[in-house]
């Protein structure tokens, strides 16, 4: 956002009107409103009550009417649901009943959407195993399973042969009986003896780790709750660690956990007082180092403890240092930092020796190259390998750690995405990697870093279907107010017409410095075969052109993300990909902020929006300190708290403080009641007051997950009802039910 330091409140709102008028658009363009039709016979939608609740910060007063959708017990209700006010449970139900009455008619399309990307998937899919000593891990899952099962084969086994594969942890026999079940995976000792797996059964991400034994299938008494989902085995097979969260769901402590021992005896190894980081702990592939890494979205700090001394205090490697961050990770006699310390901001590689790894030792290795963002690093006994980005298109580097020798691993498509698995062992020369495009389903491969032989492991079925020659994949620009080039990624078959005439979703993230990939899809090709341009706009607040695009996207410069998404939507509609009046627009969490944004900047260019689990109260949730997210995103969005002109700031665009006397589009908003990320009352209360001012007649739906969080449904076929759910909103607000 372009907003200078210092701004009158009059100053804000007169910037605000020169940052709405600023947005490109086509000389004497008008914009037809999207048809209503498809909504008829509706219901009266519910009437949120107003009970104002003022609050005053930095000489400035704001008034919510619809405050009183927040909880007052949300931690405690977080774990249990059922002691949710009943004012509140009350309101929600009777806007999912408004949002069932509004969706009844694309029921059997529901059901036919579900029943296509059903068919595109192989239910009895199993991954290919990960060799890891005597054994090979993998996952597979079952005809009609929602949940994925765990299994080892012996090292060299044929996967095929089912009289082999041991299964270690069954998903669809835990989740049983639970509306709710999200497991958090299965991770096994040194010695293959036991496994840690985590689950959640409520959707607030609390997660309760269990240990098993791996040759019996029991678990043992060992309980540890309230967790951030996993651990990192001790050497010996008789010990973990792990986080645990606090009341507001902050990691905030790295606890050491004996087996046979209750979790109130558990060593208290490290806590973080500063509840601004978050905190994660894990293993070395050479089980010689405890990690715990401590980190904003923008800082970030180390403290190393040596596995050959469990009692220890854990080392500091480097002090946090506002806007360094850095990553480490093991090469036997040395570590290799990932780091932008130095004004690399796009990241560089160094090597500090195992012995004194502090910031005074760190010696570079790969230089930083500006335009050319090292995404992630790891080491191997005779390779340094990582993943990069430049012009928008990832590709990995080898590095020969003995004669400096490096080659590229990269595909020629015009846009794709690759994924870097890497190895569950440091003493290998092979590693292993994934690779699609819009078109291409996802390929598997191994890579011998010597010899340079690709392997293919495996192709993505696709059960039903699928000729890749009848879809077009491309990567457009989009010209951006301000002179950037957005990049486009698009999707439609070939027999799409551009003419104008094609339904569009346009989907956008622009946040964190998350780069959405242009992976392979199956969900989209219902859209796609029903006349639909698919198309992800990789805007600002992502690192999809670099450090320095991710930069543009933040705090002060916010804003380039709304007018970035709202640039692609001209472009689409200037090259006749399709028109305003047929793009449905769709973003979730940060993305969700971003729908709220550009509905109140410019409606009238959007045939619908949908706000999946929406950040949109963005003022309010900065402004409390006791949410789970809020102290750790402030480097993000600001402090309004503190600063009068990030309070300005955040309130100049914040979707909820800027909903106005305007015709919104129809608008279907999702939450989750237990979500921890993104609270269940910022979609309630933005959509209590998009209804109360909108001047049009297009309905705005909330459907609330009650049994879920964040993610939405945990199984599989579950969150493809979601999917499809979402997906004919989208071809009912086309108009093609």
């Amino acid at each position: 956002m372009s907003i200078p330091s210092v701004l009158s409140r009059r100053c804000v709102r007169r910037l605000i009107r020169c940052i709405r008028a600023s947005i490109s658009c086509q000389p004497d363009t008008t914009y037809p409103e999207p048809s209503l039709t498809v909504f008829k016979n509706m219901p009266n939608p519910p009437v949120a009550a107003k009970k104002p609740l003022s609050d005053t910060r930095h000489g400035i007063t704001r008034t919510d009417d619809y405050a009183w959708l927040r909880a007052d017990n949300w931690q405690a209700m977080f774990k249990d649901p059922t002691i949710l006010d009943p004012a509140i449970r009350q309101h929600l139900e009777a806007e999912n009943v408004y949002m069932n009455a509004a969706m009844e008619d694309t029921k059997a399309l529901q059901k036919t959407l579900f029943a296509e990307m059903r068919g595109r998937i192989k239910e009895d899919d199993s991954s290919v195993p990960m060799k890891d000593g005597d054994y090979a891990y993998g996952t597979f899952f079952v005809t009609g399973g929602e949940q994925p099962r765990y299994f080892r084969i012996p090292r060299n086994g044929d996967v095929k042969v089912e009289t082999i594969r041991a299964v270690l942890l069954d998903g669809d026999k835990e989740a049983a009986g639970k509306a709710y079940f999200r497991l958090a995976g299965l991770d096994h000792s040194t010695d293959h003896s036991r496994g840690i797996w985590g689950y959640d059964d409520k959707g607030s991400e609390f997660y309760t780790l269990r240990v098993r034994d791996l040759a019996t299938g029991e678990d043992l008494p060992d309980v540890v709750e309230n967790t951030g989902g996993g651990g990192a085995w001790a050497p010996d097979g008789k010990s973990f660690f792990y986080s645990a969260l606090d009341e507001n769901h902050r990691p905030s402590k790295v606890f050491h956990h004996i087996l046979g021992t209750p979790q109130s005896d558990d060593r208290l190894v490290y806590e973080e007082k500063d509840a601004g980081f978050f905190m994660g702990v894990g293993g070395s592939l050479l089980d010689d180092f405890i990690y715990i890494d401590i980190h904003d979205h923008e800082t970030s700090e180390y403290r190393l403890l040596s596995t050959k001394d469990l009692t220890a205090e854990p080392k500091l490697v480097s002090e946090r240092e506002e806007g360094i961050e850095y990553s480490m990770t093991e090469g036997g006699d040395v570590f290799y930092i990932l780091t932008n310390d130095g004004d690399a901001k796009d990241f560089k590689i160094m090597e500090a020796p195992v012995e004194n790894p502090g910031k005074a030792n760190w010696r570079e290795v790969v230089p930083h190259k500006p335009g050319t963002l090292i995404i992630s690093h790891m080491a191997f006994a005779r390779h340094l390998l990582w993943l990069e980005r430049k012009d928008g298109l990832p590709q990995i580097i080898i590095r020969d750690r003995r004669t400096g020798e490096e080659h590229a691993i990269a595909f020629a498509e015009e846009a794709y995405s690759l994924g870097l698995q890497g190895a569950a062992e440091y003493d290998t020369d092979v590693i292993r990697f994934s690779y699609s495009s819009m078109t291409t389903p996802s390929q598997l491969y191994d890579y011998n870093m010597v010899t340079r032989e690709r392997t293919l492991l495996k192709t993505q079925e696709v059960p039903s279907g699928h000729n890749p020659d009848d879809y077009v994949t491309r990567r457009v620009f989009a010209p951006a107010w301000d002179g950037e080039q957005v990049p486009v990624t698009l999707l439609y078959r070939k027999d799409t017409p551009l003419d104008g005439s094609a339904p569009c979703l346009l989907y956008g993230y622009g946040a964190y410095g998350i780069t959405i990939p242009a992976g392979f899809n199956t969900n989209c090709l219902s859209l796609a075969d029903r006349g639909f341009v698919y198309a992800i706009a990789h805007i600002r607040g992502g690192k999809d052109k670099g450090f320095g695009w991710y930069e543009d996207g933040k705090m002060e410069k916010k804003t380039n993300t709304f007018k970035d998404f709202i640039a692609a939507a001209d472009y689409l509609n200037q090259e006749k990909f399709t028109s305003y009046a047929n793009i449905i627009a769709e973003g979730g969490s940060a993305g969700g902020m971003l729908m709220g944004a550009v509905a109140n900047m410019a409606p009238e260019k959007f045939a619908g929006l949908i706000a999946a689990v929406p950040f949109v109260d963005v003022l309010n949730t900065m402004l409390d300190d006791t949410l789970p997210l809020t102290p750790p995103e402030w480097p993000e969005w600001g402090n309004p708290i503190e600063s009068k002109d990030e309070y300005e700031q955040i309130a100049a665009y914040s979707p909820y403080d800027n909903v106005g006397a305007k015709a919104y589009p129809p608008i279907l908003a999702l939450g989750g009641l237990t979500d921890p990320r993104v609270t269940y009352w910022e979609p309630a209360k933005w959509v209590a007051r998009l209804r109360e001012k909108t001047t049009g007649s297009a309905p705005i739906l909330l459907k609330t997950n009650m049994d879920a969080g964040h993610g939405g449904a945990s199984g599989r076929f579950q969150r493809l009802e979601e999917i499809a759910f979402e997906y004919a909103f989208a071809i009912k607000v086309a108009g093609k039910v």
